[in-house]
């Protein structure tokens, strides 16, 4: 038999794969015109606003745009919510004693994010963390998505490893761009599903197996 069906080769083979789809979706996503990029995501702003699941939050988990990267930009959604009461928490690696470190959500306003050694704008470490229960929803980027709930992130592993602890009983809603839908993506081990994929185009649950979209 072949060695290609040997778990570690089909690992390594799967996390080639991934590499190589996340260079692809990077170009992809850089290559709308800013202008097509921002009137985009102005609609799924509107769209997560109008989630039921958004409106009965108490705690939202935003990410801080980078610009450099093309991501959708979240900051008029940081606004209503705040303008709706919700709390507000943004992502920050927690670092322990022993030199472990644990994802978590922050509460911080805009001004309160800075950079603190992430490739993105962090709160500060001391700022208190947000709750991770059955009240909070957690908006999450991703270079593409299935309707099925699987993730294409980064690489680093902050969102899998946040998602994991945290839902269920909350609740994850992927944004990308609706060309950022793909059939499947390769999966490897420690990937999180979120539970709603959102796009300007269209809505998937995947609690709903019945949902088209």
């Amino acid at each position: 038999m072949s060695d290609i069906f040997d778990p570690h080769v089909e690992r390594v083979l799967r996390a080639r794969a991934k590499a190589a789809l996340r260079k692809r979706m990077r170009g992809l996503r850089a290559s709308i015109p800013a202008s097509g990029r921002e009137a985009r995501g102005e609609r799924i702003v509107e769209r997560l606003l109008a989630l039921p699941e958004l409106d009965r939050a108490k705690n939202v988990g935003l990410f801080w745009p980078m610009v450099e990267r093309a991501e959708i930009d979240l900051r008029p959604l940081d606004r209503a919510l705040r303008e709706a009461g919700k709390v507000i928490g943004y992502p920050c690696v927690r670092e322990f004693d022993d030199g472990r470190v644990e994802p978590t959500l922050r509460i911080a306003s805009p001004d309160d994010l800075a950079e603190r050694g992430s490739i993105y704008l962090e709160p500060p470490p001391d700022a208190p963390e947000l709750p991770l229960d059955q009240s909070t929803l957690i908006v999450t980027p991703a270079l593409a998505l299935t309707p099925s709930g699987d993730r294409l992130g980064y690489g680093i592993g902050f969102y899998d490893r946040l998602l994991a602890r945290s839902v269920p009983p909350g609740i994850a809603v992927g944004i990308a761009f609706d060309f950022q839908i793909i059939g499947e993506l390769p999966t490897t081990e420690g990937d999180v599903p979120v539970t709603i994929v959102l796009t300007e185009e269209r809505i998937f649950d995947t609690r709903d197996a019945s949902n088209g979209g």
